[in-house]
């Protein structure tokens, strides 16, 4: 089977291996700067209409926990903790999709990459 453009994998030979690899390290850069960002991030959940508000920071760690006084029952202190498992696991949630949002188009783009690159 006769073998076309050169060199297995890449289109157009080895002169275009530069160009690849200077798109591939580019990509990576912009990748480690969106993970830096992640890192950076802090995200805010809330529940029972603002009465319990949580902040989450890039490494998933609770950093800020707001409980209105108005929700503190002695007698019920089952609701209050509703409230707090709530307003984590919205923070949570609102992290997880910051981070799919902005990692999708690195996920998109490694998946053309690779593709380009033959595999």
């Amino acid at each position: 089977m006769a073998r076309r453009g050169g060199q297995r994998g890449f289109p157009g030979g080895g002169g275009n291996m530069q160009g690849m690899l200077r798109q591939v390290q580019k990509f990576q850069a912009e990748m480690e700067q969106a993970q830096a960002e992640l890192q950076a991030a802090e995200v805010e959940g809330s529940a029972g209409g603002g009465a319990v508000t949580c902040r989450i920071n890039g490494s998933h760690e609770l950093i800020a926990l707001t409980i209105s006084p108005d929700v503190i029952d002695p007698e019920d202190p089952e609701m209050l903790q509703d409230l707090i498992i709530a307003a984590v696991n919205q923070a949570t949630a609102a992290f997880a999709e910051l981070s799919s949002t902005k990692m999708a188009r690195f996920e998109q783009a490694g998946a053309g990459m690779m593709s380009g690159l033959g595999f």
